[in-house]
């Protein structure tokens, strides 16, 4: 029954932790819930997973907002509706065009409103969400005709009542205003905590429809995830078999460059880890990590190639790596084997008056709606929490400084300081802001959105904001990553 929860993914908002979120449902009572994080997907895969494993339907979904303003909550029906969500809000992001009142069509996916900005038609996909406390407004005559599309929309953000004001701790630290200058437009409801399922029917118990309507909803979202394939690009020519023969030409051709004619060492060291790259499939990640060097030799670069890649003989004859294994006795093993199911990294370093242009050749070569930076959150830390609070709580720089810089057996023992010291411990590890790795190329199979099902209108240049160092296996924990980064960057000139 909850179609809007939020958890600390909504940044400087929410207060629930993913596994918090998951069993304060499972302890209200209910089967199915929708998270719908502000202007985020970070969560869902993680949310999927605990949801499946306490008994959950997991739903998942976007709340659109601007400027802090909430326009509309998407919940998506599939898959395909996910996708759609997110190239939606890539879309704005990357155009930095304003939200629009009125959600655009999109497959898949239910548009549910407040119904301070409900419009006066509304399509199939379309609901009015009804808050608890707004039940006394469907007495009105104008509200009566809309019963059909009207849903139960009970906010979560908190906890419980107590963590409201951890709630507006983080509001404060995001609008950088001491706690007392909020406003109660900057702020959730405090009530927006999970209830009993029993009790949320009796406050809609004279609206039975608007009860029916809210089950039918969630009954027809899902969400499925295969967490156990990676997602990174398979192949570098249209087949695994091409990738095989190529990745063995090229090898061939690097033995004699590398080795000469009679070093057998050498051939059969190249043929056992020719082995194990078909085995596991490995072929065009090789082949694209080569592909990007030729690239950057061609422009007369220099480029390390560096870390464990450096064991295998494969990477010296295609030139990705300049270290010989057999040489230094390194072992392939330690790089890649047949117990590891996913691709290791190729750190490859380059100066950075030449870095623009191999990103730029990427995103050019292998296309703009496949490859992207690697998100990252920055967490709150406790250190540097002791400033943000200490100036939420509105002290002095020097008592800021004494905060931040003394051990906490120094600290004064004042009130306020005891609040900052709670509220500190209880903000560590939270989300804070979103950012992007120093390093790492996420080159995906599928479109970044995974919405290749459908086209929506967009600027074909706007995704280089997006960019990073190598190659890198995009699996389901860094597909978190990477929906961070594709949903909170701002467009690169």
């Amino acid at each position: 029954m909850y179609l809007n929860c939020r958890s600390y993914h909504s940044l400087r908002y929410g207060t629930l932790s993913i596994k918090d979120l998951v069993k304060q449902a499972v302890a209200s009572g209910s089967k199915s819930i929708a998270l719908t994080d502000i202007n985020t997907v970070s969560g869902i895969y993680e949310f999927a997973q605990t949801c499946r494993q306490n008994g959950i339907k997991p739903v998942v979904g976007m709340e659109m907002r601007e400027n802090g303003k909430l326009h509309f909550i998407l919940l998506a029906k599939n898959t395909r509706g996910v996708g759609a969500i997110c190239q939606l809000r890539t879309i704005y992001n990357m155009e930095e065009t304003p939200l629009p009142a009125r959600c655009p069509a999109l497959p898949d996916t239910a548009v549910i409103y407040p119904m301070s900005e409900a419009p006066s038609a509304l399509n199939e996909n379309e609901y009015i969400g009804v808050q608890p406390h707004e039940i006394n407004l469907l007495i009105r005559t104008k509200w009566q005709r809309y019963l059909a599309k009207m849903v139960i929309c009970a906010p979560i953000t908190l906890s419980d009542k107590p963590s409201y004001k951890l709630h507006c701790i983080l509001r404060a630290i995001d609008r950088n205003v001491l706690l007392s200058r909020l406003s109660r437009e900057d702020c959730c409801r405090p009530d927006e905590h999970f209830r009993l399922i029993q009790d949320l029917h009796a406050i809609f118990q004279d609206y039975p429809q608007i009860v029916a309507n809210t089950q039918q909803l969630l009954a027809s979202c899902s969400f499925d995830f295969d967490y156990t394939t990676p997602k990174n690009k398979k192949h570098f020519t249209d087949s695994r078999e091409g990738d095989r023969l190529l990745l063995a030409e090229l090898t061939k051709k690097g033995l004699l460059r590398r080795y000469g004619t009679k070093h057998e060492l050498a051939k059969q060291r190249a043929e056992r880890e020719l082995q194990v790259i078909d085995e596991l499939n490995f072929s065009g990640y090789f082949l694209i990590t080569w592909d990007i060097v030729q690239y950057s030799n061609n422009q007369g670069f220099m480029h390390i190639g560096r870390g464990s890649g450096a064991n295998s003989i494969i990477a010296y004859c295609l030139g990705i790596t300049d270290i010989c294994p057999l040489e230094l006795d390194l072992y392939f093993e330690r790089f890649l084997n047949l117990n590891r199911k996913v691709p290791p990294d190729f750190d490859i370093d380059w100066g950075w008056q030449e870095r623009d242009v191999i990103l730029r050749y990427i995103f050019d070569r292998y296309g703009k709606d496949h490859v992207a930076f690697c998100g990252t959150n920055i967490e709150f830390k406790y250190r540097s929490i002791f400033r943000e609070l200490g100036k939420v709580f509105g002290l002095p720089k020097e008592e800021l400084d004494a905060l931040a810089t003394q051990p906490t057996d120094r600290h004064d023992t004042n009130s306020v300081v005891r609040q900052i010291h709670h509220y500190g411990n209880l903000l560590e590890k939270y989300p804070n802001q979103r950012s992007m790795h120093a390093c790492g190329i996420l080159i995906s199979e599928e479109p970044i959105t995974q919405s290749r099902h459908w086209n929506y209108p967009q600027k074909a240049s706007q995704l280089y904001s997006l960019i990073c160092m190598w190659p890198k296996v995009l699996d389901w924990r860094n597909l978190i990553s990477l929906v961070n980064a594709a949903l909170a960057v701002s467009t690169m000139p």
